[in-house]
């Protein structure tokens, strides 16, 4: 079996998982988009991804997010920034996405909304929930989103979408709690905040339990391209 392929059965089962676990709870599929996490595979698998019908794809480091959109310019693709954010870094980020995954710094707003007004752009970001309280990850504490969201009311470059998060790395069905309390978040925000309507939330090790418990948007890489090879491997 060639890469495009694999790749196209490996979406083949995704979507198929996504209906059935949407079914369950009385959800559409329609309405989660797939984010093909594309960090560290080369272009020729991203083309191959495109020609299984994947159209949005997700990249974690800047440079790599600009080098890649610049060698597959005339695609018809649509990319979002998920990973760390470098503020000195958002200068390549800005132009290129669509969405911003990963925005809980005052400073990141800040950046964003100068880089947007320059372009004449209005950015779509997620603010990034820490629900899990772990210390390796990012992101506000979901107590402090409500003020954070009111803090930045005033830039009037950038779109607050919905939020995002990330779940501990454990048995999926353990995942389910981190991702309820997302939503629950979210649906407390909409009664102020009417955009915030999207939940980035759910990854290969566990997005059917996501979509279960509300998730709009999935980032999923391995599940689509197998596993990664690192630079020398």
């Amino acid at each position: 079996m060639n890469l495009e392929e694999q790749i196209r059965q490996n979406y083949s089962n995704i979507i198929e998982n996504i209906k059935i676990s949407a079914q369950k709870v009385g959800r559409s599929s329609e309405d989660i988009r797939i984010v093909a996490v594309t960090k560290t595979h080369p272009v020729d698998a991203i083309r191959a991804a495109i020609q299984a019908g994947l159209s949005v794809f997700g990249e974690n480091y800047a440079q790599e997010l600009r080098e890649k959109a610049e060698l597959l310019k005339g695609e018809n693709i649509e990319w979002h920034f998920i990973g760390r954010i470098q503020t000195n870094k958002l200068k390549y980020i800005v132009p290129v996405a669509t969405l911003i995954h990963s925005v809980y710094r005052i400073e990141e707003v800040r950046e964003i909304d100068k880089i947007a007004k320059k372009l004449l752009k209005i950015q779509d970001i997620l603010i990034e929930v820490n629900v899990s309280g772990e210390g390796t990850k990012g992101g506000l504490k979901p107590e402090e989103v409500f003020d954070f969201l009111n803090n930045i009311r005033h830039y009037e470059n950038i779109r607050v979408k919905g939020l995002m998060t990330m779940a501990p790395y454990v048995d999926p069905e353990e995942t389910r709690p981190y991702f309820k309390k997302l939503r629950e978040l979210r649906n407390e925000l909409l009664k102020e905040f009417s955009d915030i309507s999207e939940l980035s939330m759910g990854m290969t090790n566990d997005y059917w339990i996501a979509v279960e418990e509300g998730a709009t948007i999935l980032r999923i890489g391995t599940a689509i391209f197998g596993e990664r090879k690192y630079k020398g491997e």
